[in-house]
């Protein structure tokens, strides 16, 4: 089989899984096999195979009489996407204002297993750098300033595992790819909550960020400012902070008081 035959056979396999998918959500109540195959056109076998593996990643469930229904993944997952734009949506006119005050790109992230995510970006005209994460890009944890917020609130252990993991590769000469190193920066991030990467991903770049919590307590997003070198200052750290706080506090954030003595 060609390499072009093999690409159109996974687009047919996956605007099948879709077709499925479709007549599922149609419907109420669990279809049976022989239903789906009526309204999607397929055979009965051809069906039956995708919905195997579709139930094996749970995006489909089936039940004991053998019907399906949509599985408890696409409720994950919709959660997740929800989650993302609602988070946008709110920070945006903060980060706006942020941006207006000191006129450099502003990077709302969130975490994805061991990348983060940029979910929303403020500028206000083409970067003078190279490395821009528009929205919907990723970027390895322990490279950006985001990221490292997202490290700083794992345990030693979940820090380890993410080093053997992915190996901490490195894109500049001052990239942190020794756990050692990575470490010790990790525990002026929890000592201040500011993160920083100093050249880490691009040489000229310097980022600077600090988290945004949930009604939780939990980090739910990162925001963060990235600027060429030359231009950065170190007070940016309070208008970063005061707008993350504001972020924070839209979303349902309240800092724990102590319990009177």
């Amino acid at each position: 089989m060609s390499a072009q035959q093999e690409s159109k056979g996974s687009i047919q396999v996956i605007e099948r899984m879709m077709s499925l998918l479709d007549a599922l959500s149609e419907n109420s109540e669990p279809a049976t096999l022989k239903v789906l195959a009526q309204r999607t056109g397929l055979h009965p076998s051809t069906a039956h195979r995708i919905l195997g593996v579709m139930c094996h990643t749970r995006l489909v469930r089936r039940h004991g009489n053998g019907a399906y229904t949509l599985g408890m993944r696409l409720l994950e997952l919709g959660s997740i996407v929800k989650s993302r734009i609602e988070i946008g949506a709110i920070a945006r006119p903060f980060m706006q204002a942020l941006h207006k005050e000191i006129g450099e790109v502003i990077n709302l992230a969130i975490r994805d297993q061991d990348e983060v995510v940029y979910v929303e970006r403020t500028s206000g005209g083409q970067s003078l750098v190279r490395v821009v994460y528009l929205v919907g890009s990723r970027a390895p944890l322990h490279l950006t300033s985001l990221g490292k917020l997202f490290l700083a609130a794992d345990t030693p252990e979940e820090v380890h595992a993410y080093a053997e993991r992915t190996g901490l590769p490195g894109k500049t000469f001052y990239s942190l790819t020794h756990l050692e190193a990575l470490e010790n920066d990790l525990d002026k991030v929890r000592s201040t909550g500011i993160a920083y990467d100093v050249e880490e991903a691009e040489i000229g770049l310097r980022c600077i960020a600090t988290p945004i919590f949930d009604s939780e307590g939990e980090i739910a997003a990162g925001l963060s400012i990235s600027a060429p070198t030359d231009r950065q200052r170190y007070d940016w750290e309070l208008e970063l902070k005061r707008t993350a706080d504001a972020i924070s506090y839209a979303i349902g954030y309240r800092p724990r008081t102590p319990a009177p003595a």
